[in-house]
């Protein structure tokens, strides 16, 4: 009795403390545990960076179902492209260019897609080509786990088949180990139509009824069998590169063979001004081959590291033809563009007048005790229009309204930085190490699923942008909220753990792609997918204007080349001119820009309106209006024919006035005196705009 009375009284204890705590969370009235620590560093962090207060999300997956232990120690991606490959079953397609890849029940299936096309869409359909598993494997539905993953490439092991893959975007093989002395087996969906083999028994070609071809190597010699529609083969170790012949010649099955042996495992992208280099860490002998979609084959250079582009060695995709390069090092040259706060070619003289009356009557709108909405987007888009009143009253020199915005601009901020805005804020979550809101830690709907990481270049890089013109009016608030201000930016732009291991490495950009995908921890069979263009630059622009504000130079740069190389994404894949080569020409006619854009699929319809309005289509990719729009929208041919098919939707009624500015923005490149006309005849304005910005706007055409 007495040995055991200690421990009777810890677990009364425990007991007590248990039902304080549940009364304690019944009184709050929380669904989900948030932690209100608001000190300015995290106690048990080993670094200096801000850590916004901790929250336990309800809505969010668990990841550890899909990484390695190892991984799950650390910040994961939420918007990567092998997302589908965490989340839910784990087996929707990614595209892995060329092929779709699908893992289900301890297999692999690859799908050299076919293309479905209308006026509305163009995508990929998943058929399983070739499937690859283990024979008599003893765990058939055992879960595939992600053990690695890079910029440009990911490993997916499946335990319980000794097999590991990988899946490096842009490899005309599929490349996976063996290991263990496994049996395999290769399914078709097609029957076998014939099997050969050389003399060294390292090399299978596979041809099918579908008509395609597909070419197997091995690092040793196997011995195949098949039925119609398998192929096996035992007791093998090393590795195995598959590949289609996309074109019947022998000289492209020549290309092939000769590279079949270099393999690549993963590969990385390391920034320059302007620039990314890409490296891949290569296995086996040889030199790589590799493919470059349309945008890479523009930026490519041969200045530092030799490649060789195959002109004729192409497969299809839905980016358009990609094309064999051959080295394992790639240079990347974006164009330059200008980051400044002010227009490009400045303002005529005799349009100031108008302007600051124009900026008059919007500052009079600014109350921030009278904002109605709680929503981190239109909150943020609120600041974005404040903070162009600031830039715009300085470039006409009219001061006299700077004190009042710039306490606006605090007044709507600090609460956020604080922790002080009661209907909402800014959390952290450690499961996938990101922020999150307190609205979207119960529901996946709140802040259009911020809290399920949907959006977080938009939403922030509104927040960035206004603290960026803030602390460049304000200097003294910029210091005193700047470990706050760089959480907010480091969320979406941060580089890696060494920089901050609070984020993952640039949580919306696609190093690959060379743009963002703005879709979070939810399963698409599309996969990721991108809606606005513009808002993903002004988030990278925003992030260069900090960088200014601050005296960053390295932030400039990063923000600046990431704003480049989305902009001439968004006019290789986005923007659809009448000349457009990449898709085909039944949705070119029909479309002059995108609406949504998938992974592996083109729509013309947007999230929140039908096909039919192609004005908003057009804003979608316009707001907000800035000085770098003028660099998107530099081709002014393209810019008269997306007008001319907007105007054609534009609604006559005055009830949503809002989207028209951003069409008469556009028509003021060209015709500056129509459109400034009929945006002084405007009624109202989507809350991204304002009188005085369309205005600074179409004054600053020359």
């Amino acid at each position: 009795m007495k040995a055991g009375a200690p421990k009777l009284l810890n677990i009364l204890k425990m007991a007590l403390l248990f039902l304080l705590c549940a009364f304690s969370i019944l009184f709050q009235g929380y669904n989900a545990d948030l932690n209100l620590n608001t000190n300015t560093v995290d106690e048990n962090s080993q670094d200096n960076h801000f850590v916004f207060p901790k929250a336990n999300s309800l809505v969010l997956p668990n990841p550890s179902d899909y990484f390695s232990r190892d991984l799950v120690s650390t910040p994961l991606p939420t918007n990567s492209f092998f997302q589908n490959f965490v989340l839910k079953n784990g087996d929707q397609p990614e595209y892995i260019q060329p092929y779709l890849i699908r893992s289900a029940n301890s297999s692999i299936s690859i799908s050299y897609p076919s293309q479905n096309i209308s006026s509305a869409l163009v995508e990929e359909i998943f058929h399983p080509d070739l499937t690859i598993s283990a024979l008599k494997n003893p765990k058939p539905t055992q879960r595939h786990v992600i053990s690695a993953y890079s910029d440009l490439s990911v490993i997916l092991d499946l335990p319980s088949s000794n097999l590991r893959f990988f899946l490096v975007r842009g490899s005309p093989y599929l490349t996976f180990a063996v290991n263990g002395k496994t049996s395999i087996s290769i399914s078709t969906g097609d029957s076998i139509r014939k099997l050969s083999r050389d003399g060294s028994f390292t090399k299978y070609t596979i041809r099918l009824r579908n008509q395609q071809t597909w070419i197997l190597y091995a690092s040793s010699p196997i011995h195949l069998t098949h039925t119609v529609s398998t192929i096996n083969f035992g007791g093998f170790s090393g590795v195995i590169r598959i590949a289609l012949l996309a074109n019947s010649d022998s000289t492209f099955e020549k290309i092939l063979d000769e590279h079949s042996s270099a393999y690549p495992v993963s590969g990385s992208a390391t920034f320059g001004s302007f620039a990314l280099k890409y490296k891949w860490d290569v296995k086996g002998a040889g030199k790589l081959l590799m493919l470059a979609h349309p945008l890479h084959r523009r930026l490519l250079t041969k200045a530092n590291a030799p490649v060789t582009v195959l002109e004729d060695f192409k497969y299809r995709s839905t980016d358009g033809e990609l094309v064999g390069v051959i080295g394992d090092t790639w240079d990347l040259e974006a164009e330059s563009i200008p980051v400044s706060w002010h227009s490009v070619k400045g303002l005529k003289k005799k349009s100031i007048p108008e302007i600051i009356r124009a900026l008059d009557k919007d500052v009079k709108t600014l109350n921030a005790s009278n904002i109605s909405t709680a929503s981190s987007y239109f909150y943020g888009k609120l600041i974005g229009r404040a903070a162009r009143l600031a830039l715009i009253a300085e470039e006409v020199s009219y001061p006299k309204i700077k004190p009042v915005v710039v306490k606006f601009l605090k007044d709507m901020i600090e609460p956020w930085l604080n922790g002080k805005f009661g209907a909402n804020g800014f959390f952290y979550e450690e499961k996938w190490g990101g922020l999150v809101t307190k609205q979207g830690i119960n529901d996946t709907a709140a802040d259009f699923g911020f809290g399920i990481y949907n959006d977080h270049h938009f939403h922030l890089g509104y927040f960035v942008y206004g603290i960026s013109v803030l602390t460049k009016f304000d200097p003294s608030w910029g210091n005193q909220y700047k470990k706050q201000a760089y959480s907010l930016m480091e969320d979406y732009m941060n580089l890696g753990l060494e920089e901050n291991q609070h984020y993952t490495r640039l949580r919306n950009f696609d190093l690959w792609k060379l743009h963002s995908w703005a879709s979070g921890v939810t399963e698409f069979p599309f996969g990721r997918n991108q809606e606005s263009t513009s808002e993903a630059i002004n988030a990278y622009y925003s992030a260069a204007l900090m960088g200014s504000a601050y005296g960053d130079a390295d932030l400039v740069s990063v923000g600046s080349t990431l704003a480049a190389l989305e902009i001439q994404s968004a006019q290789t894949w986005w923007h659809v001119k009448g000349d457009n080569k990449i898709y085909a020409p039944r949705f070119v006619k029909n479309n002059k820009v995108v609406g949504i854009l998938w992974s592996r699929k083109r729509d013309s319809i947007l999230w929140f309106a039908a096909a039919e309005r192609k004005d908003i289509r057009l804003s979608i990719q316009v707001l907000p209006l800035l000085p770098i729009t003028e660099v998107v929208f530099s081709d002014v041919d393209y810019v008269k024919e997306l007008v001319k098919w907007a105007l054609t939707s534009v609604p006559k009624n005055r009830t949503e006035e809002g989207w028209k500015g951003f069409v008469y923005a556009l028509e003021a490149i060209y015709k500056p005196n129509q459109a400034l006309k009929k945006v002084r005849d405007l009624s109202s304005h989507d809350d991204g705009n304002t009188l005085s910005n369309l205005l600074w706007w179409i004054h600053s055409r020359k």
